[in-house]
Parts: C-alpha cells; sequence; structure tokens
C-alpha cells in the first residue's frame, strides 16, 4: 500500500552490470552509500537544467524570470562604449 505523505520515494533503476561494479567501486573508495551518490548525482542534473528542489529554490527562481526584474538596457555613449565607463574616465581626468 502506498502512502502519498511519505518523505520520500522509492524508484526501482536497473544499472548494466559494469555501471554498478564502476559505483559500487566509487561508492567504496569514498566512503559513501550508493544512496549517496545518487543523491549527488540527481540534484547535479537538477541544478544543469536548472530545475529547483525545494520551495525556496522555487521562488527565488520565479523571481527573478519577472521581466520587471530584468536589468534595462545599458546607456552608450556616441562612440558606443557604456555610459558607466564614460564617467569613470572623466571623473579620472578632472583628479
Amino acid at each position: 500500500m502506498a502512502r502519498n505523505d511519505a518523505p520520500y520515494r522509492r524508484k526501482l533503476i536497473e544499472f548494466d552490470e559494469e555501471t554498478w561494479n564502476a559505483l559500487d567501486m566509487l561508492a567504496r573508495e569514498s566512503m559513501k552509500s550508493v544512496q549517496e551518490l545518487a543523491d549527488e548525482a540527481f540534484a547535479d542534473v537538477l541544478k544543469k537544467h536548472h530545475r529547483p528542489v525545494t520551495l525556496q529554490q522555487a521562488l527565488r527562481e520565479s523571481a527573478r524570470r519577472s521581466p520587471a526584474n530584468d536589468p534595462g538596457p545599458r546607456a552608450r555613449t556616441e562612440d558606443g562604449t557604456p555610459a558607466a565607463n564614460r564617467r569613470r574616465q572623466t571623473k579620472r581626468r578632472r583628479s
């Protein structure tokens, strides 16, 4: 009987013999369990694909995606250099 309120989910994953042996050896050498290696691997996959794991991460990501939070276009001078650089150069000349 499956419980939907359980904090952990189980999934049976099948490995070929070579992959299992390599994972088992890595786990022994790094003094970690295969579960710890799997947790690390899945966390890396989620990070690679920009998928939040926690609610806090999801809220942070959704706030970043809002167009109101995007930086506006940077001001440029007539010669095409960023205006911020131009201001720094003029301050140096005055000194």
